[in-house]
C-alpha cells in the first residue's frame, strides 16, 4: 500500500482586495482628497478643523463622564452638571462628526445602481442626489433659524443658552449644503462636457 504525497502546502491566508468596494471611479470626481491637495480648499481645511474639534469634544465628554462615574463609585456623590455638559458635548460630536462624514464621503451609501452605470448616467444620479441633499439641507437650516430665533431657554443647571447647542445643527447643515451644492456642480460640468 503506497501512501498518498502530500501536495503543496496551502500559503498563507489572501485577503480579497476591498478597494474594489471603496473605490468608484465615477465618484472620484466629486471626492475632497486631503492628500493630493483635491478639490476646494476651504471645505479640506474646514474638514480637517471638525475632525481636530472632535477628537477635543470627544476627550472633553469622556472626562465628564468619567468623573461623574468616579463621583458616585466612590464618593456616593453624582455631578448633576457633568450629565448637562456631556449631553451638549454629545450633541456638538454628532453634527459635527455628519458634516465631516459628508465631506470624506464616508456616509453609508447603496452605490450597486450607480457602479454599473456610465459615467454621464452615473453623474446624473450623483447631481439629482446632491441637489435633494441641498434642498433637505436648506430645510434645516430654515427651521434652525426658525428655532433660534425663537429659542430663549437655558440649560436647567448651567444655565447654557439652548441656542448655543441648536446652533450645531445650523453649521453642521450650511456645511453640508455647501459640499452638496459643489458636487452638483461638478457633476453637471462632467455631463455637459461628455454632451
Amino acid at each position: 500500500m503506497s501512501t498518498p504525497t502530500p501536495g503543496p502546502s496551502p500559503g498563507p491566508l489572501s485577503l480579497p482586495d476591498t478597494s474594489v468596494y471603496q473605490d468608484d471611479p465615477n465618484r472620484e470626481p466629486l471626492e475632497l482628497d486631503f492628500e493630493a491637495r483635491k478639490g476646494p480648499v476651504l471645505f479640506r481645511w474646514l474638514t480637517v478643523a471638525m475632525e481636530q474639534l472632535i477628537a477635543i469634544i470627544l476627550i472633553a465628554l469622556v472626562l465628564s463622564v468619567s468623573t461623574n462615574v468616579v463621583g458616585r463609585s466612590l464618593f456616593n456623590r453624582s455631578l448633576p452638571w457633568a450629565d448637562e455638559v456631556g449631553r451638549m458635548l454629545f450633541i456638538w460630536m454628532i453634527f459635527i462628526g455628519a458634516a465631516a462624514a459628508f465631506a470624506r464621503y464616508e456616509h453609508i451609501a447603496v452605490d450597486f445602481l450607480v457602479r454599473r452605470l456610465k459615467p454621464r448616467a452615473a453623474h446624473g444620479l450623483f447631481l439629482l442626489q446632491h441637489l435633494i441633499i441641498s434642498g433637505l439641507m436648506g430645510v434645516m437650516i430654515w427651521g434652525g433659524y426658525l428655532v433660534l430665533s425663537r429659542s430663549t431657554g437655558r440649560t436647567a443647571i448651567l444655565g447654557v443658552p439652548w441656542n448655543l447647542i441648536n446652533v450645531s445643527l445650523v453649521v453642521c447643515a450650511s456645511f453640508i449644503a455647501m459640499v452638496a451644492l459643489w458636487r452638483a456642480w461638478q457633476s453637471l460640468t462632467i455631463i455637459l462636457r461628455r454632451a
